[in-house]
């Protein structure tokens, strides 16, 4: 795939973080659906935040052949296994430790072990998996997306580790492990869930074309991002493109 490309961005506007929440959920369980009904299997990759674990939330008590779903994770904290603040840690608790999906087919990123190592394993996890079924992901107020950051590495060169080592991160923790764009790119179907104020400069500055982190995630079919719609009205910046600084 030429990296260069424009990214295909499908833009939908949603009333507030409740609804947005709702419609995710909706599109999640079809995107089961479909996949289990075609191919007997579901591969999702789950976002971290505040805005997924209402969603994670709201899927414990919705019906589906959990037995197909196969789990993985865009990105994660160096921290160990029960912290809190990892992502599979919050996924677990709202969500995964609720409902009967085979542990084995929860493929959780081995943070513990550091950047280096834990990258190294999740690539070789990742290795005899075809493409997504659906990707979830969010968007940093510095267009930031998994731990795909400004200024960074995001794994867009073909060739590129499915899984990336992260040091520096501009975010505590500083060492993080993340999917690549190019690896987060082989999906069916991949939903930015975006929503809050804080990212209206983020949003601004992706549908003006800046170079940041969430345009370099570029499927096939292109990408869709349930935004609230507040975000999508104007906001002047005088010098946008030096703020959101290309890697």
């Amino acid at each position: 795939m030429d990296r260069t490309d424009k990214q295909l961005c499908r833009w939908h506007a949603v009333a507030n973080a409740q609804a947005l929440q709702q419609i995710a959920i909706e599109t999640v369980l079809a995107s089961a659906a479909g996949a289990i009904h075609e191919r007997g299997e579901f591969h999702i990759v789950l976002a971290g935040g505040r805005t997924p674990r209402e969603i994670y939330h709201g899927l414990c008590t919705t019906k589906t052949d959990w037995s197909a779903w196969h789990i993985y994770f865009g990105d994660e904290r160096c921290l160990p296994p029960r912290d809190p603040a990892r992502n599979s840690c919050m996924a677990a608790e709202v969500w995964l430790n609720n409902v009967p999906i085979p542990p084995m087919q929860v493929h959780t990123i081995a943070g513990e072990l550091g950047a280096d190592e834990a990258a190294l394993q999740y690539s070789e996890t990742l290795r005899s998996v075809g493409y997504f079924d659906l990707v979830l992901l969010g968007l940093g107020e510095d267009g930031h997306t998994a731990s795909l950051f400004p200024g960074h590495d995001w794994g867009t060169a073909p060739g590129s580790q499915d899984a990336l080592a992260v040091f520096d991160a501009p975010k505590p923790p500083p060492q993080r492990v993340s999917l690549s764009a190019a690896r987060l790119s082989r999906a069916r179907q991949v939903i930015f869930l975006v929503s809050g104020e804080s990212k209206h400069r983020a949003v601004t500055a992706w549908r003006a074309e800046n170079n940041i982190p969430a345009r370099a995630i570029r499927p096939e079919t292109g990408v869709d991002v349930l935004v609230e719609s507040t975000l999508l009205e104007p906001l002047a910046l005088p010098d946008i493109q030096g703020e959101f600084k290309c890697n």
